[in-house]
């Protein structure tokens, strides 16, 4: 690409050198322009987070509307170590009354934030929980089942504790839906919700995106009774939900909401939250 300022003339020799030159890389602006299309840098493990494809793969739309235009919602919040310390009674004096909280992710990485946000969520008055960022392409599912449950996904009858969630999205580290067939990446989720199932004796909740769903499971209906369907979408109405799912238990709808980016709905009021949570 040429440059030309007014009022300046180039030699026909020094404008071919300078045009040479540039997309050789000798000029980091005129290089970024000339290759719109590199690929950025693959995030560190460990970094992923609840969401963290939606934009690029969905987009995102208006928020929806208040709680007049939905049936009774109640707000909620999901938090991962990127947004460090949570200010907690902040998010409740705005009105948020559950939250979930990533754990962990495959088999190497534990937020190390997880104490703050799960102890400080509870200590406020909400019902929390933990989610595990799946990635079916390091280990097997019962065997990140295991992980997640040793470190902060367990779950008990008290309350305030809500069942675990299987956070199956986009891959950010390499191939979209893992290096797996639509068959296999259903076999993976089914071991990890067994053994999930048999060592807390509840089911996790999924949260995923329909797209991701469609492309990567075959639009699979396998969990759609038994797994509460947290869907993720970017938008002022929900859309259309996974094959088999009747509604969803929870609705990520933003990734830029007051305090910490990730609000969610529940479908229903805080006496359904308190049921999930109950069993």
């Amino acid at each position: 690409m040429r440059v030309h300022r007014s009022g300046t003339t180039l030699a026909g020799a020094a404008l071919a050198a300078l045009t040479l030159l540039l997309p050789l890389g000798l000029s980091g602006t005129a290089t970024a322009a000339q290759d719109p299309g590199a690929e950025k840098a693959t995030p560190a493990r460990g970094s992923a987070y609840m969401g963290m494809g939606v934009i690029a793969h969905d987009g995102q739309g208006a928020k929806p509307g208040g709680f007049s235009t939905l049936a009774t919602q109640t707000e909620g919040v999901d938090v991962s170590g990127h947004q460090g310390n949570v200010a907690w009674s902040t998010l409740w004096s705005s009105g948020v009354k559950w939250a979930y909280v990533k754990a962990t992710e495959g088999t190497y990485y534990k937020n190390t934030y997880f104490a703050q946000q799960y102890n400080g969520s509870y200590n406020v008055g909400m019902i929390r929980g933990s989610y595990h960022f799946a990635t079916p392409d390091t280990t097997s599912g019962a065997t990140q089942a295991d992980y997640f449950v040793n470190n902060g996904g367990g779950w008990s009858r008290d309350g305030k504790t809500l069942p675990g969630v299987l956070d199956i999205e986009w891959n950010p580290y390499g191939a979209t839906c893992y290096g797996k067939t639509a068959s296999g990446m259903v076999a993976w989720i089914q071991d990890f919700v067994n053994r999930y199932r048999y060592r807390t004796g509840r089911d996790p909740v999924i949260y995923t995106a329909t797209s991701w769903w469609k492309q990567c499971t075959g639009n699979s209906a396998a969990f759609a009774s038994t797994n509460p369907l947290w869907i993720a979408r970017y938008a002022s109405e929900v859309g259309e939900l996974p094959a088999g799912w009747p509604y969803y238990t929870m609705w990520q709808y933003t990734s830029s909401g007051p305090t910490v980016g990730d609000h969610d709905h529940f479908n229903g009021d805080l006496s359904r939250v308190q049921a999930l949570a109950n069993g």
